[in-house]
Formats: structure tokens, sequence, C-alpha cells
């Protein structure tokens, strides 16, 4: 939400009646601020009209102003069952069902509110929040630019699209969407707009216009308990830029403090972020006990909302090596086409799939699709579900259901490049689907990325993904599920048909031309030297590691999970109890590296219905 006060409701609900004085009184309140009162007025105003939607939508008002979510909710609910076409509540309604950690209801939310009120501005732009915080970024960014091109002066939109370029490292694109408009009118979007240009200037290396801008935030007046922690981060981040570490020191402590008593007025968001971001400053000050803490903390938020089953997992990973073997994969029906486009890179998370796949995107011959969900979609679509049945489903397909599928595929792919020889899709996860591949696309060549697998569980752990990784939220359920990869990709590797090569993260710094050589071999592709450039492109990188894959490779990271050693430990137990600690020694050749100074986060902002 852009700020603590939803304002008085402006739209009414289709032939309601004029407001009443219990109304009147509670829209006043909200207007001033007072929350208490509003409620009180709202409550009046809903036991003299049970059916008034307004009333249960300004009491609604009132308790998502005293941050309870739950029963702000439930009068949202109310309004809509009285006015289900009224765009406001559905958007509050959300908000609410966000704040408790109903993601998927929130995004539903905002869907009925668009339905009812196309081109809404608060649903689009949280819309489009929700769907980034959930994965879906490139229909996020559509959505925002979509939202600014009908309506310039939708600050929220803008500022989400700023924040979402922040975190893919674009700031001189960020500056110049910022740049095109003026500050708002609104207190509440103007704190956001100067917390996000501070920002943007400490990316671009500007820390005396930074500084400006966060002088212009506070200038505001006082800082809502709800941003305190943003606030902080900047002065952070601004004391590193201007090297006074002590000040640093003293912010990141305050931080901590205001994080500790800031209570339920924090968006879930950004009490994640704030985690993540006093981990990263904590790490690089060699206080891995006190980053581990925080860390844990942000997976704790988001644990809740992703619940993860070992025993489904499980039963997905054993139904696939049972039905999907040699034999069905070899003898079976399969699709007739021998196209060799598709490119699959898969792995872990982290384990060098985006550098892989900007090596070769910079080939001639080669497109870099990025992470697709074109695989997975498939896959649910022929077999329902990502479910033990769900394979059973994908292993019981004739030729003709799997000609048409590897039809649809390939026509959508070789859209994405017709004038590239192949086309790469590198979405780590695609390796539960590989079955599929091999029925679906005989032609294909897959890429296994590898990596120390204590290095991957750490680089998981520290990092905020966005998407389901239900996974990654528990230490022991890391580790577990990591050994699950690695036993799932030994079955792919003997099974299929397809060729599988397999490359370790440190290959790569070991030997970089040989293992080109062999990459470009296992592809049927000739050299081209601008793979060797590859860092030098200005791709759209899309994944946590967009800054690294912009330096030539090197061995920053490798062993660095020994710093973590003790924090690790349930995880190392997952790990080695499975078998999948062989053949990586306890010293790799690169000793453990310091971690950078902190990348500024930059949360999204949710706006309430007016």
């Amino acid at each position: 939400m852009v700020g603590n006060r939803p304002s008085a409701p402006v739209a009414q609900p289709p032939g309601h009646p004029p407001r009443a004085a219990d109304l009147a009184r509670a829209v006043a309140h909200l207007a001033a601020g007072d929350f208490h009162a509003a409620l009180y007025a709202a409550s009046d105003a809903c036991h003299a009209d049970p059916d008034d939607a307004e009333a249960h939508y300004a009491y609604g008002q009132a308790w998502l102003g005293l941050n309870q979510a739950e029963k702000a909710e439930h009068a949202f609910a109310a309004a809509i069952q009285r006015a289900p076409a009224w765009a406001e509540p559905w958007v509050n309604y959300g908000v609410a069902r966000y704040r408790q950690g109903a993601i998927h209801d929130a995004k539903t939310a905002m869907r009925e509110a668009l339905r009812h009120a196309p081109g809404h501005v608060a649903a689009s732009a949280n819309l489009a929040a929700f769907l980034g915080l959930t994965g879906e970024r490139d229909a996020a960014d559509l959505l925002l630019r979509e939202s600014l091109e009908r309506e310039p002066r939708n600050a929220a939109a803008r500022l989400n699209l700023v924040a979402d370029l922040l975190q893919r490292g674009r700031a001189q694109q960020a500056l110049a969407l910022l740049e095109e408009s003026t500050v708002p009118g609104n207190p509440a979007e103007a704190r956001h707009w100067h917390l996000l240009s501070t920002l943007t200037l400490l990316q671009l290396g500007r820390p005396g216009d930074a500084r400006a801008a966060l002088e212009a935030f506070e200038a505001i007046g006082t800082c809502p308990p709800a941003l305190t922690p943003l606030w902080l981060w900047r002065r952070l981040c601004l004391a590193l830029a201007e090297h006074d570490l002590a000040a640093a020191l003293d912010e990141a402590a305050a931080m901590e403090a205001a994080l500790s008593s800031s209570g339920e007025a924090m968006l879930p968001e950004h009490r994640i972020m704030a985690h993540y971001d006093l981990a990263k400053f904590w790490a690089g000050q060699g206080e891995p006990a006190r980053a581990f803490s925080h860390w844990r903390a942000g997976h704790d938020l988001l644990k809740p909302g992703q619940p993860f089953c070992r025993a489904d997992h499980a039963a997905f990973v054993e139904a696939s090596q049972a039905r999907l073997d040699r034999r069905r994969l070899t003898d079976g029906p399969r699709a007739t086409n021998r196209d060799p486009t598709p490119v699959f890179i898969v792995g872990m998370p982290r384990s060098g799939t985006t550098l892989c796949e900007q090596i070769l995107a910079a080939h001639a011959n080669v497109h870099g699709a990025g992470e697709r969900g074109a695989l997975a979609e498939a896959f649910h679509a022929l077999g329902g579900s990502e479910t033990a049945d769900g394979v059973n489903a994908i292993a019981g397909l004739d030729g003709a259901a799997l000609d048409a599928a590897a039809h649809r595929y390939l026509s959508q792919l070789r859209a994405l490049a017709p004038d590239k020889a192949r086309i790469v899709d590198k979405m780590p996860g695609n390796y539960r689907f590989l079955g599929l591949v091999g029925l679906m696309l005989p032609g294909a060549r897959i890429i296994h990325c590898v990596r120390d697998p204590r290095d991957i569980g750490l680089s998981i752990f520290s990092y905020r993904f966005h998407g389901h990784h239900s996974y990654a939220h528990d230490i022991a359920d890391l580790g577990w599920a990591i050994a699950q990869q690695q036993q799932l990709m030994a079955h792919w590797s003997a099974a299929l048909p397809n060729p599988v090569l397999q490359v370790r993260l440190n290959d790569w710094v070991d030997d970089f031309d040989a293992t080109l050589s062999r990459v470009l071999d296992h592809l049927g592709l000739a050299h081209d030297p601008a793979c060797v450039h590859f860092h030098e492109r200005d791709s759209d990188v899309r994944t946590v590691s967009y800054a690294q894959v912009r330096q030539p490779v090197n061995a920053r990271g490798l062993g660095r999970w020994k710093t973590y050693q003790a924090e690790l430990a349930p995880l190392i137990a997952e790990l080695d109890a499975a078998g999948a600690l062989e053949g990586w020694p306890d010293d790799p050749f690169a000793a453990p590296n310091a971690v950078a100074l902190p990348t500024q986060s930059a949360p999204h902002s949710i706006s309430p219905g007016r």
C-alpha cells in the first residue's frame, strides 16, 4: 500500500441512496486519518443500514488503517456481497488478503476489480506488483507499460516499473521513467517516489543527488513506521557510498530496531526485503551468524504462503523414474520431429544456468529466450498436474498427441527468433519435465549445470527469489531438494535418448576455452569469438544473476559455503545422507570470498482503492 491512509470512497456503487450521517462521519474520519473514530462511525452506519455496501467498505477501510487485515477482509467481502460490480472493495479486499500472505487471492481480487472497471489505476498497479512477486515478470511489465500508456499520471504503475528496473540493474532506464513525470502531490506516493529516486541515484553512483532525494523524502514529514526500515536502508546505503562505515553500522542497528517494532504496519514484501537487505549488509561485514538470522527471518515470512511437502515431491520424482524409464523414452511412442532448435539449460537455481545461457546467446546463431514457462505449461496441459498421476498421463501419450503438442511448442518457439539455429530456454526447473522433452522434442539438446551443492544451497537461501520456491524456505528441506534434483538428473542422463551435457560452474573458471568448445560441439555449432566477450553485451537479464553475467568469468562465490558451515549444518546433513557431496571436496581451488557491498532492494508499491 502506498502510505497508511486509505482515502475516502469516491466512486459509489450503482443505484445506492445518499450517505447517512454515520457514514458521512466515517468518511470524514478516514480522510483525517483518525481510524479509531472512523471504525466506530462506520460500525454505526453498518448497524443502521446492514445492506449499505459503502458502510461496510468504510468499515473495512478503518480496519485496514488500523493494520487489522483479517477484519478488513471480512468487511470488504460484505461490501462485495452487496455491490459485486463495485471495483473499490475488490481492490481493498485484495490488499487485505495480500497482507495476510494470500498473494494468489490478491491477484484474483485485482482481476475482478479490472473486470468491473477496466483500466482501474490501483488494480492495474497492484496486479502487476503481485505478478512480479510470483515470478510472472513479463506479464507484470506489459501490464505496467499499458497502464502508463493509458494514464501517464498513474504514479503507482510508474513506481512499480521503476522498482522492477532497479531489481534488474537498469538504473538509467529507471531514472528516465522518473524524469518523464513529476513528483506526485499525494504525500504517500511522493514518499515512495523519493525512496526509489534515492536507490536509482545510488545505483548510478551519484551519492550527492541521492542525498538530495532522501532529504526531499524527509521534508515531507515524520516517516511513517511502515516505511521507517526502508528509509533507514537508504541512509545505510548512502553512508556506504560516502565511505562512512560507522554511520552505516548505526543505521543498520536502527533499522533492525525499527523492523522489530513495526508490528503489522509494513507490507509483507517490504518486511521480507528489509531482512534480506540487512542480511547482505551483515554478510559484507563478516558477521555470518547475524546475516543468516535475517535470511532465516525472510524465509519464515515466505514459508506460510509456499508450503512444501517432501512426500509429494518424492512421489513425483519416483514416478518419473519408474514410468519414464529408458525403455519408454526409447521404444515407446514419440513425436516424429527431430528439430534441433530447442536447447534446454537446466539445474538448480544458482548453478550457473544464466552464465551458460549468456555465453551461448552471444553466438550469432543462438537466441537466448531466458526462463520460459512453455515446457511446464505443456506438461500441465498434457499431464494435468505436477504429480505422480501427471507423470503417468505423460507416459501414456500416443504419437499423435505428442506430434500435436510438439507442433504447438515448436511453432511458438521458432516465432521468438526465426533466423536462429538454436533457441535456449534456461528455466532451471525444467529438469522436472525432461521426460516430456524426450517424448515431444527428440531433437532437443540438454545442458545440465552443476555446482557444489553447499554453494547452491547458500546462494538460494541468501536470495529473494520471486515465484514459487517452496523447497527453499527451510534449510534442511533445501538440502533434501538439492539431493532429489541430483537423483532425478542422474536418471535422465541415463534414460534420455537426447544428448545431455554436464557443465560444472568451475569448468568455466578452470578452462573457459575448452568448456566453450565442449558446449558448442554439443549443440552442433561452430566457434564464435563473441561468446568469449559475452559480458560486454547489453542483454536484459531477468534473474538474480544479472550483475554476475555482466563481468568476465571469475571464481567469486566458489567455496563461499565454508563461511557459513555452522549455519548450513542441517542442509549439509541432508546432502551427506543422500550421497550428494561425492565429488565435491571441502577445499575448492578458490578460497571463500567476502560478499560484495549490498545491492539496494527496490520494493514494489501496493495501492489501496479509493
